[in-house]
């Protein structure tokens, strides 16, 4: 399977932002760690903090993977164009965050990606991302 993880805004800093609520871990180590857990598949990895560029890789991978993991950022809560781009491509697209947004502020509660999209899996740091990996191979 081809799998395309998209990241949203400032989770480039991922492992230096706010380690109490995103880790210490980067996704310059986390991505390399996926791929050698999983070398069946072929895991893409793409990370913009520019609305429109997601949304083009958005577009490009829904017609040319088998799934999309999707972490948005804060773009979930304010990108009704990203959630529209997800209703609009064939791939699967699993919403992940790394922090519980039930448990954050209320405006994080809202996503405008969560309606398109398979399933929500939050809360459990960058484990969410393998979590959601396997909810994709699964199906």
């Amino acid at each position: 399977m081809k799998i395309a993880i998209i990241n949203g805004p400032n989770l480039n800093l991922t492992g230096i932002r706010e380690p109490d609520t995103y880790g210490n871990t980067g996704f310059d180590t986390y991505i390399p760690q996926l791929r050698s857990e999983f070398p069946e598949h072929e895991i893409v990895y793409f990370q913009s903090n520019v609305e429109g560029e997601i949304i083009n890789v958005l577009h490009e991978a829904g017609f040319s993977s088998d799934g999309i993991i999707l972490n948005a950022g804060a773009y979930t809560h304010t990108s009704v164009a990203i959630g529209d781009a997800v209703k609009a491509i064939k791939a699967p697209v699993i919403e992940v965050h790394m922090s519980n947004v039930w448990a954050r502020e209320e405006f994080r509660q809202r996503s405008f990606v969560s309606p398109a999209a398979r399933g929500v899996i939050a809360g459990f740091g960058l484990g969410s991302y393998r979590l959601a990996l396997l909810s994709l191979f699964s199906t």
